[in-house]
């Protein structure tokens, strides 16, 4: 047999192992748990903490759907306009005053970033400390600029989190998909990151995998104090996952519903907190993203980041992308062309796997399921967007987002 053969097969066996032995990643029936109002209908007091910077394009759309949440307890939304220069406190403050009944606002500034930050870690932290002193939340509430939220997502998101006992709840909230390339880009960009953090291994407890979706992730107060958040992560560009992996290895303290000490393995060793992790239904981004180099910064801004900076992690995912979902496409042409039956076969069938498991992600934005066979167009450009984030890394322009371009962790003062 040819190389292109063993290709094709060593695709074909990747694709039954990802159908069947990665968590089921490719279904997207993973919404909030079932969950009720606090038994002793006592609300606990929640702080919506909303980093911001050069954002007042987007703030018409979203920040009036967390002022007009329809949450019975008592909440505060605080903006942190991490040092904008179009207006957007002075329009986050004319959207409040317009909004005739809603949760109170407080705008703030955190003033100069200090070296070993990211921005938005910078202002959530900010936001976080403000809320301590001037509310003393049970929950925090961290969303981004650009989210909008359905009335009940607030006391719904709650009722989660109180009705299941967890630390940490996120949403992955529906990006856009309304111009050609988001359509091409967006349900495959929230496709691979469900193949590398299931959204099942995430919410098992005591499993190792841990992720969240930075737009919507709701906090218990005293996970983050023994998390160290944000500080403990404080240099993180990819900070949902590292926020959801140092609250998983804080483990569970007295606060936790029914506890009253931590809970404790059968090994001695405290538990992991707990998390959930799943698809949003009425939470949304509104930024668009209108030209297809915005999509291309928004994927290549981090993801040599999420190699950790690793040129030999960067070949092996350079590799396994070409093999996995490059080759079957290629082995059903020149099998085809060339007559090896076992060629083309091998590559149609891996070929047929891939677009089925993207079917329920095209469902889930509503798209044709005539985008599905084009998944190996986007897995190469996902692919280049990766080599790309490697470049960009090594001229010193990685990481870059606003105006601002970080250095790897390690070589951050």
């Amino acid at each position: 047999m040819s190389a292109l053969t063993w290709i094709a097969l060593a695709s074909l066996a990747a694709w039954a192992w990802l159908l069947l032995g990665q968590g089921l990643f490719w279904r997207t029936d993973i919404r909030l748990p079932p969950r009720g109002a606090p038994a002793d209908g006592a609300w606990p007091t929640v702080a919506i903490v909303v980093p911001a910077r050069d954002e007042a394009q987007v703030l018409p759309m979203s920040l009036p759907s967390l002022l007009e949440q329809d949450y019975p307890g008592r909440a505060v939304v605080f903006l942190i306009d991490d040092g904008s220069t179009d207006g957007t406190a002075k329009t986050a403050r004319v959207l409040a005053t317009n909004c005739e009944r809603g949760l109170p606002l407080v705008v703030a500034s955190p003033g100069a970033l200090e070296p070993g930050w990211t921005g938005k870690l910078w202002a959530v932290r900010h936001g976080i400390t403000l809320a301590r002193a001037q509310l003393a939340p049970e929950y925090l509430l961290l969303t981004d600029a650009d989210i909008a939220h359905e009335p009940d997502s607030l006391r719904e998101l709650v009722c989660a989190a109180r009705s299941r006992d967890l630390d940490l709840v996120s949403q992955m909230a529906r990006l856009r998909v309304e111009t050609v390339w988001e359509r091409l880009i967006v349900p495959a960009f929230v496709y691979f990151f469900a193949q590398l953090y299931p959204f099942r291994w995430v919410n098992r407890p005591g499993a190792r995998t841990a992720a969240a979706a930075g737009g919507c992730v709701l906090l218990r107060t005293d996970a983050a104090e023994r998390a160290g958040v944000p500080e403990s992560i404080r240099q993180s560009v990819i900070d949902d996952v590292a926020l959801a992996r140092v609250v998983k290895r804080a483990g569970r303290g007295p606060a936790a519903r029914g506890a009253g000490a931590s809970v404790v393995t059968p090994g001695g060793r405290a538990a992991g907190g707990r998390l959930w992790l799943g698809l949003a239904e009425r939470v949304d981004s509104v930024r668009p993203y209108p030209h297809p180099r915005e999509l291309w910064r928004m994927v290549s801004r981090s993801a040599y980041a999420q190699l950790r900076h690793n040129p030999a992690l960067l070949v092996v995912t350079v590799v396994g992308l070409a093999v996995i979902y490059l080759a079957p496409p290629v082995a059903v042409g020149v099998g085809a062309w060339q007559g090896e039956r076992v060629t083309w076969l091998a590559g149609g069938l891996a070929w047929a796997v891939m677009a089925g498991t993207f079917l329920p992600m095209l469902r889930y934005y509503r798209q044709s399921s005539w985008w599905a066979p084009l998944l190996p167009v986007m897995a190469a450009l996902y692919l280049l967007m990766t080599v790309d984030s490697a470049i960009q890394h090594y001229r010193g322009r990685g990481a870059a987002w606003k105006g601002r371009t970080y250095a790897r962790p390690e070589a951050a003062p």
